[in-house]
């Protein structure tokens, strides 16, 4: 198992992109959060098995119809979530 954080920038609130990223979630076996910031970016934090990781990052921003709304990404790897379970979005 591995876990990433991805901060996402570009026209990424207000767009549905949160809830674009929760379904998207359920088509792979990850387990995290995706949250907005204050500063207009959106933050994730998920975690998997590595194919599963990446190819989830991979259709947020190549495949999904939000992925033009992205300005910018940066990936970067993070010690396991304790008590991962599920994927949601955090206020």
């Amino acid at each position: 198992m591995i876990a990433k954080e991805v901060i996402f920038e570009g026209h990424v609130q207000g767009v549905g992109f949160r809830y674009t990223v929760k379904d998207l979630s359920r088509g792979f076996d990850v387990c995290g959060f995706v949250r907005n910031e204050l500063n207009g970016s959106v933050f994730l934090h998920v975690m998997g098995e590595p194919d599963e990781v990446d190819d989830f990052i991979n259709e947020i921003v190549e495949e999904s119809h939000v992925a033009h709304h992205i300005k910018s990404h940066i990936t970067r790897p993070i010690p396991p979530l304790e008590n991962c379970k599920g994927f949601r979005i955090e206020k």
